[in-house]
């Protein structure tokens, strides 16, 4: 099973990806959040009592501790509440697959994904859906209806066929909107050669930030398939493309792994979490193993911080 949506109505489609997630996925993240990207996003917010079983020991606050006389552990907020915000790059690139699913339906499994797996109590979800004409903002709401209500919407929106949207500016233009400190996920091909690193870097500066780059096969290399009509989705430009040169698909692959190089290059350099999910692999386990990754690191520092 690898999480495939498409051949289905958008209702049965979402159905089956919850299912993926909660058969799959479900348990990484039960009672611990912040596991799905683990570092300096949450925020301390003081001391609450012991819970034996529930509560590690290396984390107990001694003087707290000391001072009642009754054993209490460090809280943080991302424990208690997280706020997390989307921002889905749905503009006419990712209008594209030749696998199984569009990089569109993959934008929304992993949309979905991180909904269900930070779903909880107090817990709100908001969304920017970036398509060719604006940004369509989705204010964060509690609840599995409000989740399936963006799932529905990313889904559902008409195929672009002409404008086109900055994603640098659709990232500034949420860095100004949130005002609380949480989990910020970005779901795009980056397939945009404006500057959005620098935006990028200044929201991972105050949020815990996950970039998710879609990819399928033939963006990274050409199939000896002879004369190939292409369209640029973003422009509308239309080219014919002699496949059967070896020479032609070999610089293809060159400038599509320089181009990729970059993107990741940019995403290192912004200090943000990168995740890559691809249309021809089984994204639910490449999703799986980037949460034990980071779950794993978090214990670490854990670990080093209760040394004494």
């Amino acid at each position: 099973m690898n999480g495939t949506l498409g051949g289905l109505v958008p209702h049965h489609r979402l159905r089956r990806l919850e299912l993926t997630v909660t058969r799959r996925l479900d348990g990484l993240l039960r009672g611990q959040h912040a596991g799905l990207l683990p570092g300096a996003g949450t925020e301390p917010a003081g001391s609450r009592e012991y819970r034996p079983g529930e509560d590690e020991v290396r984390r107990i606050d001694w003087a707290v501790t000391a001072r009642t006389g009754t054993p209490h552990v460090r809280d943080t907020v991302a424990e208690r509440e997280l706020s997390v915000h989307v921002l889905a790059d749905a503009t006419a690139s990712m209008d594209f697959g030749t696998v199984e699913l569009e990089k569109r339906e993959l934008a929304v499994a992993a949309v979905g994904a991180v909904g269900f797996l930070t779903a909880g109590p107090g817990n709100r979800l908001g969304a920017d859906l970036l398509g060719p004409h604006g940004v369509r903002r989705f204010p964060p709401r509690a609840g599995r209806s409000h989740l399936l209500g963006v799932l529905t919407a990313m889904l559902t929106a008409p195929r672009a066929t002409e404008g086109t949207v900055a994603l640098a500016g659709a990232l500034q233009g949420l860095g100004r909107s949130l005002h609380r400190r949480g989990l910020v996920v970005v779901v795009s091909d980056f397939l945009d050669d404006g500057d959005w690193g620098t935006p990028l870097r200044r929201l991972g500066q105050r949020h815990q930030v996950l970039a998710v780059e879609v990819t399928d096969p033939r963006e990274l290399e050409l199939p000896d398939v002879g004369l190939l009509t292409v369209v640029d989705p973003e422009t509308g430009r239309r080219a014919e493309i002699p496949t059967g040169s070896r020479r032609l698909r070999e610089r293809f692959a060159e400038a599509a792994a320089a181009q990729r190089h970059r993107v990741r290059d940019t995403l290192r350099r912004a200090g943000v979490a990168h995740v890559a999910l691809r249309t021809d692999r089984d994204w639910v386990a490449d999703l799986g193993r980037h949460v034990l990754a980071q779950r794993r690191l978090a214990l670490a520092a854990r670990g080093r911080v209760g040394t004494p």
